[in-house]
């Protein structure tokens, strides 16, 4: 399993989904519709998602040290 981050590249929103995704070995199509069905059943998804976006760090790229 890879770090919790939130990937610079494939994102569509805030990248939740994306690292969620990563984590877990699927693909990010499938957890979108995941959370999308989810979404359907009483909770706070939304709320869980926001909260996610803010606290995840985004993934760190290779910076040169010019």
């Amino acid at each position: 399993m890879t770090a919790l981050a939130r990937p610079r590249d494939g994102r569509v929103i805030g990248g939740v989904c994306a690292a969620l995704a990563r984590r877990f070995g699927t693909s990010a199509t499938t957890m979108r519709v995941i959370f999308l069905v989810s979404c359907l059943l009483p909770g706070p998804q939304f709320l869980l998602y926001l909260a996610l976006w803010i606290l995840l760090p985004e993934e760190k790229t290779a910076t040169s040290s010019w």
